[in-house]
């Protein structure tokens, strides 16, 4: 499935809209105070996989209602949780049908 952050699809008419689609994850670690000052090959690997996931949940949502493809993708990273110790990621967008 396409998923991508412009609101159209270049060359691809949008012939249905479904509707906001949305994927979540939650890692608890503390990156903020953990990797101060340098980075860490281990948590960048955390945090893309949090945002591999949002992004997958988001689009099996978008497949189950019949789309083809998510349009105007956002992805936020939120902390949460006593003193910020976990970090949530969101994916969000529009899901859409393309003609083929």
């Amino acid at each position: 499935m396409l998923a991508t952050t412009t609101p159209t699809i270049e060359g691809k008419r949008i012939t249905k809209y479904y509707g906001i689609v949305t994927g979540e994850t939650i890692i608890g670690a503390n990156l903020f105070r953990d990797i101060v000052g340098g980075r860490s090959g281990s948590y960048e690997e955390v945090l893309r996989q949090a945002k591999d996931t949002a992004l997958r949940e988001m689009q099996d949502q978008a497949a189950l209602l019949g789309a083809n493809a998510v349009v105007g993708v956002d992805l936020d990273y939120e902390t949460v949780g006593d003193s910020g110790s976990m970090l949530m990621v969101t994916a969000s967008g529009t899901a859409v049908r393309i003609e083929d």
